[in-house]
């Protein structure tokens, strides 16, 4: 009965178990998820950011192959639009560079669905050009898939020259209205020059609409937002295609010359105005 009494007694004096958190382990568990989170969603959206410019990299390729296809079959390049329209004349079609470019690109059967005889915002047209065309968007684009005027949106613009250093008159891109540009004519070389540039913030911009193209006037991401121009939401730069398929990220610090230079097909710049 003693020994049973004396070990009673120490039970008793032993200190309980905790079963729960203090109020300070609480709090500095709580901190320490608040700092990882804190560390953690920079590296997330770093990297979705990351992955958003991979993407619209690789749908510049796509064009690009699509561009290599196209001037395989018909020796030149596409036309950048196919007859401008003038204020106050409906009847001009103004039918884009990429619409011609769809059966290049694995839309074939959306491009039998144009209606190439009539303008752009016909209403035989309105149907084919409510579609979206995912590699004409760009995935980092604010405006996202949403159509513009009823008609699918576009990202990227051919390059028709550049206001920089010149009047661009007549124009000097690779990407013209009314006429299509061949290989021979880029002598600047097809690493050189650039056919077609990113633009995810011009408000108008659709692929079945010939207004997207574009004389570069600004640095990138500079220009007004009226002005059809290389822009991106992918940071400090833009990404830009080249005649040859390449795409090429292009800084918005990349020198004034040396961007007029890319947008011409036959400038003569020297070399070192090309880098």
């Amino acid at each position: 009965m003693e020994n049973t009494t004396v070990s009673l007694r120490r039970q008793a004096l032993r200190p309980k178990s905790r079963v729960a958190f203090t109020m300070v382990e609480l709090l500095v568990v709580i901190a320490i998820i608040g700092l990882l989170v804190a560390v953690m969603i920079p590296a997330v959206n770093t990297a979705r950011a990351a992955a958003r410019r991979a993407s619209c990299t690789n749908n510049l390729r796509q064009i690009g192959m699509g561009l290599t296809s196209y001037h395989s079959a018909k020796q030149a390049f596409p036309p950048g639009g196919i007859e401008w329209r003038p204020p106050g004349d409906p009847t001009k079609r103004q039918l884009a560079w990429s619409v011609y470019l769809l059966p290049f690109v694995g839309e074939q059967a959306l491009y039998d669905q144009v209606d190439l005889t009539t303008p752009f915002d016909s209403p035989e047209n309105a149907d084919a050009a409510s579609t979206i065309v995912s590699i004409y968007v760009c995935p980092s684009s604010q405006r996202g898939a949403q159509l513009v005027r009823g008609r699918g949106p576009s990202d990227y613009g051919g390059i028709y020259g550049e206001r920089i250093v010149s009047r661009n008159d007549p124009p000097q891109g690779p990407m013209l209205y009314d006429r299509r540009i061949s290989s021979d004519e880029i002598t600047d070389g097809l690493s050189n020059t650039l056919i077609v540039g990113e633009d995810s913030q011009f408000g108008d911009s659709q692929w079945i609409n010939g207004r997207n193209i574009f004389d570069q006037a600004f640095a990138i991401n500079a220009a007004p937002a009226l002005e059809n121009d290389m822009r991106s939401e992918h940071g400090p730069g833009a990404n830009g295609l080249l005649a040859d398929s390449s795409v090429r990220f292009l800084s918005e610090n990349t020198e004034l010359t040396v961007l007029a230079a890319m947008c011409t097909r036959a400038g003569g710049e020297s070399p070192s105005q090309r880098q």
